[in-house]
């Protein structure tokens, strides 16, 4: 039978259907969180900008923090590029600047201590354009005095698949972004401001990401969304085959020392449950089974110390809630030691991301 979800693509999330999953109680309730990867935007009809168009919906701080309310010890956070907040006019290599102005301001607006305990965007990691050649240090400086000492690096995906149903990173993407020499003269100027770099693909771009990590051995890289495995398109079907080609990716990668994985942030891509034709949403105990092979195999070989948790929110709130979705990343570490707990949820996020909170 044919899914009903449109996998890879985002879509505002559906309030009351997510109220019919059954109340969690929340598990480790006290372990401090750093969600180290999530959004903020306000989306219009003119849509994102993006090889996707979003449809009109908002997530700004008041949305983010009342998820965050929903029961867990969440005490800080890392906002990844969205495409959010561009500047409308000036040179176009510099118009990504506006996405940290804006999420500046939000992040002084949650220092002033008004709303709540949660240090929101204390990490902002935005995008320059690193194959723009001259450009490029330009508009990183620019990013650092516009993220008033929160700005921490660039997110330049390079998801690519020869299959138009996948959706790639950028309507004009090409496969071995990684590879290309003038990305990599556009890290080398990342790395010399102390800027780390936040690489994300799909599976089959991971040994792209390993390369790159090999080249580049003083460079902070962290991976998103554990590397990006793919369900559906043609992939459908495949799992076995595509935790295969993953595991054997994943484990070249984990062999370079500079590299930090994402636990969390395969809703979309995974597809491992069709969301949009369940009646509600899954429990945490449901989630944690399917993202089980994935998220266990990245803590044993990358260790607590390069583990990193993310909500991906709001794009993983298409099919779960804020505290079903940390329940279950707590239940796949639940084999883990209390020092390696407080590493993945919130110690090396601190170090990798130089965070205070």
């Amino acid at each position: 039978m044919a899914t009903k979800t449109a996998f890879g693509r985002i879509f505002p999330p559906r309030e009351g259907w997510l109220a019919k999953a059954p109340a969690e109680p929340i598990i480790d309730a006290g372990l401090p969180i750093i969600d180290t990867h999530h959004h903020l935007w306000h989306r219009t009809s003119q849509g994102s900008g993006e090889s996707w168009e979003v449809p009109s919906f908002r997530y700004l701080l008041e949305e983010f923090l009342a998820d965050c309310a929903t029961g867990h010890n969440v005490v800080g956070s890392v906002f990844l590029q969205c495409h959010s907040m561009y500047r409308a006019s000036g040179p176009v290599q510099m118009r990504p600047v506006g996405e940290t102005e804006f999420v500046a301001g939000i992040a002084a607006m949650s220092d002033s201590g008004q709303y709540g305990k949660t240090k929101v965007a204390a990490g902002i990691v935005g995008y320059a354009d690193l194959t723009a050649g001259d450009w490029v240090t330009p508009v990183l400086e620019a990013h650092i005095r516009a993220g008033g000492g929160r700005f921490r690096g660039v997110r330049h995906s390079a998801g690519y698949d020869a299959d138009p149903v996948i959706g790639n990173s950028a309507p004009d993407m090409k496969p071995g972004l990684y590879l290309r020499p003038d990305f990599r003269e556009g890290l080398k100027r990342l790395s010399a401001l102390g800027l780390s770099l936040d690489a994300w693909g799909f599976h089959p771009q991971i040994p792209d990401i390993t390369d790159l990590a090999r080249a580049f051995p003083y460079t902070t890289i962290i991976t998103g969304h554990c590397g990006g495995p793919l369900g559906y398109g043609r992939y459908a079907g495949k799992q076995d085959e595509v935790f295969a080609d993953w595991k054997k990716s994943v484990t070249d990668l984990a062999k370079c020392p500079n590299v930090t994985m994402k636990l969390g942030g395969m809703m979309m891509r995974l597809a491992a449950y069709d969301y949009m034709g369940l009646d509600a949403p899954p429990s945490s105990e449901q989630l944690a089974a399917h993202w089980r092979p994935y998220v266990e195999t990245c803590v044993e070989l990358f260790g607590a110390d390069r583990c990193i948790a993310e909500s991906n929110f709001p794009v993983e709130k298409m099919g779960i809630g804020f505290a079903a979705l940390f329940n279950a990343l707590k239940r796949l570490t639940a084999g883990c030691s209390a020092d390696e707990k407080a590493a993945i949820f919130a110690g090396t996020a601190r170090r990798v991301y130089r965070l205070d909170c």
